[in-house]
């Protein structure tokens, strides 16, 4: 079973960047869907971007839309998400997941990191 892994979180100004890695302990095949979601304190995960391993297509919540950037690196097994001009509501622990399914829907996700803390001052 691949292990994911999130590193790059932190606290950054309201405006400023963050960019978060995902790496997978295996191969991710070209059937997956990687997906960064979110948790804020006292509300449910949401879903914030994913991206379709085999094609690189990308989906973005609206919250996020023009804001990130999701990238891959296939040869590492890892993906990115930068977030730019980052807002007090960004805050929230981001877990990366992988699934099968095109899906913004958390439970279509077998797979999931143990996520990495973002906060954002304002």
């Amino acid at each position: 079973q691949v292990q994911l892994e999130e590193s790059g979180g932190g606290s950054a100004p309201a405006g400023g960047l963050l960019r978060l890695s995902c790496a997978a302990s295996g191969r991710i095949y070209s059937s997956s869907v990687m997906g960064w979601f979110r948790q804020a304190p006292g509300k449910e995960r949401e879903f914030v971007a994913l991206i379709r391993w085999s094609s690189g297509t990308t989906l973005f919540a609206d919250s996020v839309k023009g804001r990130a950037i999701f990238s891959k690196v296939n040869a590492e097994n890892t993906v990115y998400l930068q977030m730019n001009a980052l807002k007090p509501e960004d805050t929230a622990v981001y877990y990366c997941a992988k699934g099968s399914h095109y899906s913004s829907d958390p439970s279509d996700y077998r797979t999931w990191g143990q996520g990495t803390q973002v906060t954002v001052a304002s």
